[in-house]
């Protein structure tokens, strides 16, 4: 690995080299990223990128503080019972970007279609709401079957006008909102530009860490965020012109299991494998600063997180004596999924490692992103990983562990089903949930990754944020001279 490392900056030297004369400073500011958007319609992007970029084209009725409790966004709101909500839209952020008035008509509208749709992996989540009703322009009613106390911080959606939600517009390659950036061109990348002051910003897909580096460097491109090896990162602050800032992440890492498995299933197989990571060795050699083991999705800095949960000690002979009390022949054959991303091929490839000595033969299989996501969420997988990024929310906890948020009517891709679950979920007793859940390991959590962004020196106002959101985009600016 360390000859690798050594070869990869003596490339990027020499290509540096070859390119003294940077390209020439572009009135855009382009920002370059592992994995390009998906689907930019709120009601159906689950994945990292899209979801970043539909927080800064649309507003939606309800945003959230430093601790992660809902606040208005577009609309302040009241109970009016137990079962009714009144939601008050403000002045801002109601011009959608084709002029049009956001009104109470286009809430209901975006609520009501995503409640008709089969297909998305949120309407799940909105089977409570029994109506919604109009009162006038600005106000409007959420009547609900059953009272939830937590069904404001829910409303996250972005608001679709109702106009074209009616045309059947595609919003997933033409989207239409009213946040800060509003949409351009998605010929070959995705061009956008930020409302007001007209600044464009391109988002160019460079799958290649060294080459999105490389035009870092360059100047062919303006802005880098997460997805780098801790010996790139260190790398670039060795660069006069470039500008790495760090810090804490809350983005939750995971390894999933398909629970349909007849091995997986078996929760002392899972405590097995969960005692066969070296956890704090990965952090340290294979992160970037300031990542930290995880206990569950929302870090115990949530007001509904859990500081009392600790990472499964690495152990190896004990994971071999739980795999044989489970009756399982040594050693364990299980197929892991992953990206081609280098670095989720670099953790896998260490995890890979780390299971021979407890007993446990890991085949990694790398896909290409669209096949893998595709993979994970019809089930065809043993084992995978992945991330979930800017969760708010502890509802997730249902909609990623209730029995029935099996796809596409929520996140269970493991297919986990226990009553007892259920019932604490219901309850919304999230600390019991989230001790359950370490105990039943339908996932091992792994860590929360630590965040940074490398800007060229000309670029300010811009810095990641503990959910590697891109929401500076709308406040970034290039300093002339």
């Amino acid at each position: 690995m360390l000859k690798k490392i050594c070869l990869l900056f003596f490339l990027i030297s020499c290509l540096s080299a070859c390119h003294k004369q940077e390209a020439n400073q572009h009135q855009e500011i382009r920002f370059a990223v592992a994995q390009a958007p998906i689907n930019l319609d709120p009601r159906y992007a689950t994945d990292a990128a899209s979801a970043r970029v539909n927080r800064l084209l649309y507003r939606s009725l309800v945003g959230f503080d430093v601790a992660s409790k809902p606040i208005a966004d577009l609309a302040t709101w009241r109970i009016v019972s137990a079962t009714q909500y009144r939601f008050k839209l403000g002045s801002v952020g109601r011009t959608f970007h084709d002029g049009g008035l956001l009104t109470a008509k286009d809430v209901q509208a975006t609520y009501e279609s995503l409640l008709a749709l089969k297909d998305s992996p949120v309407s799940g989540e909105f089977s409570n709401v029994s109506h919604i009703q109009v009162l006038d322009n600005d106000t409007l009613d959420f009547y609900l079957r059953v009272a939830d106390n937590a069904f404001p911080a829910k409303l996250i959606i972005g608001i679709l006008p109702a106009s074209q939600i009616l045309q059947g517009r595609d919003f997933s390659h033409h989207p239409l909102g009213s946040g800060p950036i509003e949409f351009s061109n998605w010929t070959n990348t995705l061009q956008l530009k930020r409302v007001g002051d007209g600044q464009s910003i391109t988002f160019l897909e460079v799958r290649d860490p060294t080459v999105r580096i490389l035009k870092l460097l360059r100047g062919e491109v303006d802005i880098l965020q997460g997805d780098l090896t801790p010996e790139l990162v260190g790398y670039l602050k060795g660069q006069s012109n470039i500008k790495v800032i760090e810090g804490n992440g809350a983005n939750f890492s995971y390894l999933g299991f398909n629970l349909q498995d007849n091995v997986l299933t078996n929760l002392t197989v899972r405590q097995a494998i969960a005692h066969a990571i070296n956890l704090q060795l990965i952090i340290d050699q294979a992160l970037v600063g300031h990542t930290r083991p995880a206990g569950a999705i929302l870090p115990p800095e949530h007001w509904a997180g859990n500081a009392a949960l600790e990472p499964y000690t690495y152990n190896p002979e004990l994971s071999k004596q739980l795999l044989q009390k489970a009756g399982v022949k040594l050693p364990l054959r299980l197929v892991y999924k992953t990206s081609t991303d280098a670095q989720r091929v670099r953790l896998a490839t260490i995890m890979q490692a780390q299971m021979a000595e407890a007993g446990i033969n890991l085949e990694i299989k790398s896909l290409d992103w669209g096949t893998f996501f595709e993979d994970v969420k019809q089930g065809h997988f043993q084992l995978y990983g992945l991330t979930w990024v800017g969760i708010n929310t502890p509802d997730i906890y249902t909609r990623a562990f209730g029995s029935d948020s099996v796809p596409p009517k929520g996140f269970n891709r493991g297919r986990f089903s226990d009553q007892h679950l259920d019932g604490l979920l219901e309850k919304q007793d999230w600390h019991s949930a989230t001790n359950y859940i370490h105990q039943q390991l339908p996932y091992i959590p792994l860590w929360y990754e630590g965040q940074f962004a490398a800007t060229r020196a000309d670029i300010s106002q811009y810095a990641p944020k503990a959910d590697g959101n891109w929401d500076d985009l709308a406040i970034v600016t290039r300093t002339t001279h």
